[in-house]
């Protein structure tokens, strides 16, 4: 990249937001707010529909362990620049054929995309503020996750009234795509030279094996209680008879929610702690989730939509900058080796969660089990044994 040295933070974080919108927002959130249209047109079934996210977070997957293999800067910048590629592509290829197959490979690549933007993007947007004596924070750099859902959300929500065709849907969000293509390919991070690479390494913190066990226990429940509400919301709220419509009104409360949160969190973080603010949004995401299978009425599933959205957001963020912090030299590969337990949650959880609705025919029983899994997610957290501190925040 010529001139990339001469890239100003307010580039970078911009670039590596409209990044997460592509990566994130579009190859994977926009799924959930056309969902209904999906099935209601094409009798996709709540199994199908699961089975659909499931594949999606095994190319996720996929791309978690390519990431937590790659050593070389040189091609973790290629294989994000070729993620923002790839983004557009699946998300237009979505609308090409109705067989069920060919969707599951355009999911696969889509989330092989979320990889490389999360993790990948994540983590030189991080280690590009590391080399400028920046706030190793990554709470506005996740900004992309919340504007990402939003995008998603509004865009289904217009074309809905537009072209209701689905498949003319998936196409014009792909367009929009394009948008947040440009500055996303323009301000990538530029690959750190090979000195500063050495010398993060040389001061690299690091970590225990049972503080990383501890971690990926943690944020196993957390990838389980991310991506049930990430699959289905809409799809909740569609299923109440009284709530009808109402499903990307919640869809977009979720982004609406998570866009401010992500300063928030790292505010928390701040003054309790890493582990005491992971605990907090651990709570709070647990009676988000719970709220929708208490009641069936708006107040509850909007209410739940905004514990959802200002709480995984929160997860996430204070999560992969903890553990990249440890991991100077390539964060992103740090990120990736902890998130193969958050993807592992991401392929089983939505697979179960859509047999479950499938033969009750609602999603209650899911949501109190996506519950009991994030309790449990809470009490491994408290567990996590006192390290040397990593960089501060």
């Amino acid at each position: 990249m010529s001139g990339a040295r001469a890239l100003h933070p307010w580039q970078v974080i911009t670039g590596g937001i409209c990044g997460l919108v592509l990566t994130i927002g579009l190859a994977r959130f926009a799924y959930t707010p056309l969902l209904p249209a999906l099935q209601a047109q094409t009798g996709l079934s709540d199994a199908a529909a699961g089975g659909l996210a499931a594949v999606n977070y095994a190319g996720y997957m996929s791309g978690a362990l390519a990431a937590a293999w790659i050593d070389d800067a040189r091609w973790r910048h290629r294989l994000y620049g070729a993620g923002l590629w790839m983004a557009l592509l699946c998300t237009a290829l979505m609308a090409v054929s109705a067989w069920w197959p060919a969707w599951a490979l355009w999911r696969y690549l889509g989330g092989l995309c979320g990889a490389t933007g999360m993790l990948l993007g994540s983590g030189l947007v991080l280690g590009w503020l590391m080399r400028q004596g920046r706030r190793p924070e990554l709470g506005v750099h996740f900004i992309g996750l919340g504007l990402g859902i939003v995008v998603s959300a509004v865009g289904a929500w217009a074309l809905q009234r537009v072209w209701p065709l689905w498949s003319t849907q998936w196409l014009a969000l792909a367009v929009v795509g394009l948008v947040f293509f440009a500055p996303a390919w323009l301000w990538r991070p530029p690959v750190p030279p090979p000195a500063a690479t050495a010398a993060a390494q040389a001061a690299a913190p690091t970590a225990s094996k049972r503080w990383m066990w501890t971690m990926a226990g943690s944020y196993f429940a957390a990838g389980w209680g991310f991506v049930i509400s990430a699959t289905f919301t809409v799809a909740i709220v569609e299923r109440e008879p009284a709530l009808a419509g109402q499903g990307p009104l919640a869809w977009a409360l979720v982004g609406l929610a998570a866009m401010p949160a992500v300063f928030l969190w790292d505010r928390v973080a701040r003054r309790l702690g890493d582990t005491r603010a992971l605990l907090l949004a651990f709570g709070l995401q647990t009676l988000s989730v719970i709220l929708p299978a208490l009641s069936g009425s708006l107040a509850a599933a909007l209410l739940g939509a905004v514990g959802y959205g200002a709480t995984f957001i929160g997860i996430v963020s204070l999560t992969l900058a903890l553990v990249g912090r440890r991991s100077p030299a390539n964060p992103g590969k740090a990120m990736a080796r902890l998130t193969l337990s958050y993807g592992a949650a991401q392929i089983i959880a939505p697979a179960v969660a859509g047999a479950m609705a499938q033969a009750s025919g609602s999603f209650r029983g899911a949501l109190w089990l996506t519950a009991a899994v994030m309790a449990l997610g809470m009490a491994i957290l408290a567990t996590l044994p006192e390290e040397a501190p990593a960089l501060k925040a």
